[in-house]
């Protein structure tokens, strides 16, 4: 007993002396701070966000792609952007994350885009409201009311709420798609830095595929701010058609998704451009009596300020018939891949008898669904703006294979931008690795 007493005494002892050691270490007027559980300015998600372009929706045949607040309507204020089946719509709810552990679901609205080319998919909008009281983040589609467990979900982030500290871009030009391995290096780097002289401040890219030289250009644009990538590996998915008949092209959908792109593009920038060009990379939205697209639409907009969509002609430029002073066949330009657009000077007419191609400068924030020649929903009016105001240069195969070289325009508006073009273009390609100095 008392060696027992003995030791409960020396372990008592060895206890307090290591007490004292502690406090002893520590530094005059210092006070012993317990730490407290960090606080997050967000809460930490309770799911996975989809960190792809295209997210599969479980127990479905469909896509999604995007989420927007969309406020310009009484009856939804949330649209989803998405790739639907066309024949296997189901009752869909939207399931939102309104904040920590508080989630909430609403019916949900599916509208078809006319502009399906009567592909088994088309772009769909799954439009629905946002519960009362609730400040949502994040939404999701369910095929029931509740979701049997929310850890198999795929959330989107909701995008476009407004943020006054973002800068309000003048122009965006949405490109849709790149397949293909596309590698059209210099005509590529030649439209991006027309764009920019005539006043462009984005450029947004739908990427499924292109070549590695495009690639590498194209990263030096993006890292520059000035190209928006995203990233569109739709062929992972489905079968996309390489045009956009059904009936000669077959697949299981149009032309890569070049609705859906197009109508993303719109929204994504609905809130941060004033102006969106919606064209192909072979085409420059070109004005003829102004210096740049800002001043062209300042006066448009002055005299048609209820105007939504301005449509512009496309005209075609043969890449098969080519300037003959030979005045822009430059030697640094000989091993980059791809076509000289200064040297294609001569312009078919249109055959107006015919069907007119026409490509569109919008205002997103009037746009409800586009397609690619017209917008057929819209909060606004259309205004077709005189062709030699305004027009699509297309550097494209011939459209009027019958018209002989005699029977073309001569046009040669670009060259009023040679001066600064040819240098901008050197810069870029060089950057990228494509052009040396002895070249």
């Amino acid at each position: 007993m008392e060696m027992r007493k003995c030791r409960t005494g020396i372990l008592l002892f060895m206890v307090i002396y290591f007490i004292i050691a502690i406090f002893n270490t520590i530094p005059p007027n210092t006070k012993m701070v317990i730490p407290k559980p960090k606080r997050f300015s967000q809460p930490i998600l309770p799911f996975l966000t989809s960190q792809e372009s295209i997210t599969p929706l479980i127990n479905t045949k469909h896509f999604l792609v995007s989420a927007f607040m969309d406020q310009r309507r009484k009856d939804f204020d949330i649209r989803i952007i998405g790739i639907f089946k066309r024949n296997s719509i189901q009752p869909l709810y939207c399931f939102f994350y309104c904040g920590e552990f508080f989630n909430e679901t609403t019916s949900a609205s599916v509208q078809l885009h006319f502009a399906h080319f009567n592909y088994p998919y088309g772009p769909a909008d799954v439009l629905c409201r946002m519960p009362e009281n609730c400040s949502a983040t994040h939404v999701t589609l369910l095929t029931q009311p509740s979701p049997d467990n929310i850890s198999d979900h795929l959330w989107l982030p909701i995008r476009n709420k407004k943020n006054p500290n973002e800068e309000r871009l003048n122009f965006t030009v949405c490109i849709s798609t790149l397949y293909g391995d596309y590698n059209n290096v210099l005509q590529f780097a030649q439209t991006l830095e027309v764009y920019k002289l005539l006043g462009v401040n984005r450029v947004v890219i739908y990427n499924t595929s292109c070549g590695p030289e495009l690639d590498r250009l194209l990263t030096g644009y993006s890292q520059e701010g000035f190209v928006e990538m995203v990233q569109w590996p739709i062929n992972k998915y489905l079968n996309p058609s390489r045009g956009w008949r059904f009936q000669v092209h077959k697949g299981d959908l149009q032309y890569f998704g070049q609705i859906v792109t197009l109508n993303e593009c719109v929204y994504r920038s609905m809130e941060r451009s004033r102006y969106v060009v919606l064209g192909d990379i072979d085409e420059i939205a070109m004005p003829y009596k102004h210096n740049n697209l800002n001043s062209l639409m300042a006066m448009l907009q002055r005299k048609h300020p209820k105007v939504a969509e301005f449509s512009l002609e496309s005209h075609v430029f043969p890449h098969s018939y080519f300037d003959p002073s030979g005045r822009f066949s430059l030697p640094q330009w000989r091993n980059v891949s791809g076509i000289n657009i200064l040297e294609h000077i001569y312009r078919e007419d249109p055959d107006r008898k015919m069907f007119l191609h026409f490509k569109m400068i919008v205002q997103p924030k009037l746009v409800e669904q586009t397609s690619v020649h017209d917008v057929p929903k819209k909060f606004g009016v259309k205004y077709r703006v005189p062709w030699n105001l305004c027009r699509f240069i297309h550097i494209h195969v011939a459209r009027r294979t019958s018209l002989m070289l005699e029977e073309l325009k001569e046009d040669k508006r670009l060259w009023d931008f040679q001066e600064k073009l040819i240098p901008n273009v050197d810069k870029a390609l060089q950057r990228a690795g494509l052009l040396t100095t002895e070249s």
